[in-house]
């Protein structure tokens, strides 16, 4: 584990079938972690499909709405909007009870917290984020089962080339002019998000992006 993931975190690395305190009684009478996260609710392909298709909305009319787009280290990536409030920003899913609206097609990352993700080459695990969540008294899930998601291994799979795929777009729009860096990152948007994966089977979609991309 890297030093600095020791200081958040309780200092071990979780598989998917592993258990850990994670249970928060569904979350009663409480949103913090859906309140003033700025930028860091990214959003992966996967996660923009789900929303497409539960909320019969394109890309287009989501940037319109609850997306916005950030750059981050050079690339261009979707992130959940925060909307203003009396109390402060919050996602602009949550309702007026406090309550995710999309909680049953939730994007990634909010299915993950207060877990997050470490990645070694191939490999993912999991870290348990300390002090980032407020319920008292957690009861412990297995991983997978927190997460709530079918298929964990071809999900697994999918997150890790995610990851190689933007770690190393980050890395070279270093080397690029801004004409290229403009062109790569709409080359990017228009294959992962403004077209979409019209597949019943997701996955299915984003491996034959994923090989067409990587030959462009």
């Amino acid at each position: 584990m890297e030093e600095y993931l020791k200081d958040i975190s309780d200092g071990k690395l979780y598989s998917s079938n592993d258990m850990v305190k994670v249970g928060c009684h569904d979350c009663t009478g409480c949103s913090a972690c859906c309140c003033d996260m700025g930028e860091s609710v990214l959003l992966d392909p996967m996660d923009v499909w789900r929303l497409e298709r539960n909320l019969g909305q394109s890309f287009e009319q989501l940037l319109a709405g609850a997306i916005d787009l950030h750059v981050e280290d050079g690339l261009i990536l979707p992130n959940l909007k925060m909307a203003p409030s009396v109390t402060g920003p919050k996602c602009s899913f949550l309702n007026e009870e406090g309550r995710c609206s999309i909680h049953g097609f939730r994007p990634g990352i909010c299915r993950l917290f207060p877990l997050g993700r470490n990645y070694e080459g191939e490999k993912l695990s999991y870290f348990l984020l300390t002090d980032a969540c407020p319920a008292k008294n957690k009861s412990k899930m297995k991983v997978s089962k927190w997460l709530e998601m079918d298929g964990m291994k071809d999900y697994e799979r999918f997150l890790v080339k995610w990851h190689a795929l933007t770690k190393s777009l980050r890395q070279t729009m270093q080397n690029y002019n801004e004409e290229e860096a403009k062109r790569k990152n709409m080359l990017f948007l228009q294959m992962f998000y403004f077209t979409p994966v019209q597949q019943e089977n997701f996955y299915d979609g984003f491996y034959e992006r994923f090989e067409q991309f990587e030959r462009r």
